[in-house]
């Protein structure tokens, strides 16, 4: 009975949260525009979180959840404009050549949230990236709201709760993390830090691979791209 009045008290305030941005007509929506890579970086990404779960096994698995990819924008979009925030979007990709792009895998960083850390493979921020994120920053602006609440995130039985944090993150996103903050990477896992400490000393074979895929996300509890909205078609 009490997982059960819990439960139902945060649906309840997700309603009541949700509710609070519709009377301002100002619902929201946190969205992570992502690029997939291909099979190169699929490989090296699961060949990283297979051997971080051998020593830490509450971590997270490369599935559905959380699966590899690229954080190049995430914002804050009006819902009843999500499909004008498509297609502004769809346009930079239809004349972009995305899947051309050789991106640089150079090694290994992880942010640290006291003895635990997320690990990630770096890669290289080239111009056509940067690029790439601006102008979709600059395309979806006008869809654009400052900030949101917890009802903006996507939840789950597992993922009922939405930390702080991450509202602010994707608040602060421009210019945080975009422009010459932006730190293109691919999440692997989760580990202790200490391991992670040795394991990054460690010598990387820097390797070259491409996307193949972009899609828009409702971002979930940790910046997690939980429930794809849309996918991109790209140039061949």
């Amino acid at each position: 009975m009490a997982l059960m009045t819990v439960v139902a008290c945060a649906f309840s305030l997700l309603g009541r949260n949700a509710a609070a941005q519709k009377s301002a007509g100002k619902e929201v929506t946190a969205i992570e525009i992502l690029l997939e890579p291909d099979k190169v970086m699929f490989r090296h990404a699961a060949a990283a979180n297979a051997r971080l779960l051998s020593v830490y096994p509450s971590g997270y698995p490369l599935d559905a959840l959380h699966a590899p990819h690229i954080t190049i924008v995430q914002r804050f979009v009006r819902t009843a404009d999500l499909d004008k925030a498509y297609a502004a979007a769809g346009r930079v990709f239809a004349r972009e050549n995305v899947t051309g792009m050789k991106l640089r895998a150079t090694g290994y960083y992880y942010a640290q949230d006291r003895s635990i850390g997320l690990a990630s493979i770096v890669i290289e921020p080239t111009f056509e990236l940067i690029k790439l994120q601006q102008d979709l920053l600059d395309a979806i602006a006008p869809y654009t709201e400052k900030t949101g609440t917890v009802a903006a995130f996507a939840t789950n039985r597992e993922n009922l709760d939405v930390n702080p944090a991450g509202i602010a993150s994707i608040a602060t996103f421009v210019p945080k993390a975009s422009g010459k903050n932006f730190n293109p990477h691919v999440f692997v896992g989760i580990a202790e830090a200490g391991y992670l400490n040795g394991m990054f000393t460690e010598p990387f074979d820097a390797f070259t691979f491409s996307p193949v895929g972009a899609s828009v996300y409702q971002v979930g509890n940790n910046g997690t791209a939980m429930t794809k909205l849309h996918s991109f078609q790209l140039k061949d």
